[in-house]
């Protein structure tokens, strides 16, 4: 899982203790206005987490330790372009696009669901900048304003799908 210099953090206490010393500090975050706008990055997203990282159809041929692919220049309206590259290197980027055990994709829920996507998107831009105290989503059932119950962090998320598979895990 750590390769080379860092494969002794494999070791629970060690990636323990790694960590301790980073959440003893204040971070602060730079992040600059994106290019293209809330709009543009949330449809960014949209695309990486509805879809698996390549579809089949994508793959144009694989031959001879390369794999030639088609994909989308975004950045030159949608035009379909093709690249070839390794085997090794494809599986790598492929790869990266991979959710770690216990993650699961969003699927067609959430502000960035097809059917309400138009109706919820512009909330999301405007969230970041809204007082905590201001609600900006409604329950879809009853229309009340949703409220905030439990924040979790990565960590609690991730022990909660470990309990849950062991729980459900029936082999």
């Amino acid at each position: 899982m750590f390769p080379g210099s860092v494969k002794r953090l494999a070791d629970q206490k060690a990636f323990d203790a790694f960590l301790r010393p980073l959440f003893r500090h204040d971070w602060v975050v730079y992040a600059k206005l994106p290019f293209g706008g809330p709009q543009h990055v949330l449809h960014y997203l949209a695309r990486y987490t509805h879809r698996v990282a390549i579809s089949n159809h994508r793959i144009i041929n694989v031959a001879d330790g390369k794999v030639t692919f088609r994909w989308k220049d975004y950045a030159h309206h949608g035009k379909q372009r093709l690249m070839t590259i390794t085997a090794e290197k494809f599986l790598r980027r492929f790869l990266l696009h991979t959710l770690p055990r216990g993650f699961v994709r969003i699927r067609f829920c959430g502000f960035l669901a097809n059917r309400r996507r138009g109706a919820l998107l512009h909330l999301a831009a405007h969230s970041a900048s809204a007082p905590i105290s201001q609600c900006l989503w409604l329950c879809p059932h009853c229309g009340g304003a949703m409220v905030l119950i439990e924040k979790l962090t990565a960590q609690q998320i991730c022990l909660r799908s470990v309990r849950r598979e062991s729980f459900c895990d029936t082999s």
